[in-house]
């Protein structure tokens, strides 16, 4: 598996952030994010980072908690496209039988204050998909934007055009991308102490 980050960046060694380590967060992907939060009732959620993992067919990510964030009571927000993944979550200790589920192509799956500190691991990714097409219409948006004006159309100027996605199309043929996206600071505070 391999993986990007937005916004603050995770250190995988100290499972710290650092104020001095960040990248600009994706406005479009804040948005999207902004829209799911506020739709659940979050609506001062502030997407600050973000996780990218892309996972071959067969890959897995180990059993772990999302505990790093000093705001922990802000939802995560975890977008799946490609492949299936097989999502296991259990409990706040390595003791509780875990659910298992199916994460795939377009699911939206949301972690919120105790679902956080359960631990949750994807075991395998499975082909399940065999192609994919983007079939959202303008239309489409902007039903699902339902006047909210939190989607900019300017955005999605690329929906109808399929050269646009066949090399990402090509990607997720065998392979899955996960984004998790999640509010670092606490409400009110301006940067990491």
């Amino acid at each position: 598996m391999r993986w990007t980050t937005f916004g603050y960046h995770h250190n995988w060694d100290t499972k710290l952030y650092d104020e001095q380590m960040q990248s600009p967060f994706p406005e479009d992907l804040s948005i999207l994010c902004r829209l799911f939060a506020n739709v659940l009732g979050y609506c001062d959620f502030k997407p600050e980072a973000a996780i990218v993992n892309y996972y071959p067919v067969g890959s897995t990510l180990s059993g772990h908690t999302d505990h790093s964030e000093p705001n922990k009571s802000a939802p995560l927000l975890s977008l799946s496209f490609g492949q299936t993944a097989i999502f296991l979550i259990g409990g706040p200790t390595l003791d509780e039988k875990p659910t298992a589920l199916y994460l795939q192509c377009g699911d939206v799956l949301i972690m919120s204050e105790e679902s956080r500190l359960c631990y949750h691991a994807v075991p395998r990714i499975i082909k399940t998909q065999k192609n994919w097409n983007s079939k959202l219409t303008n239309e489409d948006i902007d039903d699902a934007d339902n006047g909210s004006n939190l989607l900019d159309m300017d955005l999605f100027q690329k929906v109808g055009d399929s050269n646009f996605w066949q090399p990402f199309s090509n990607y997720i043929y065998d392979s899955r991308i996960n984004i998790n996206i999640r509010q670092v600071l606490n409400p009110g505070d301006l940067k990491l102490s």
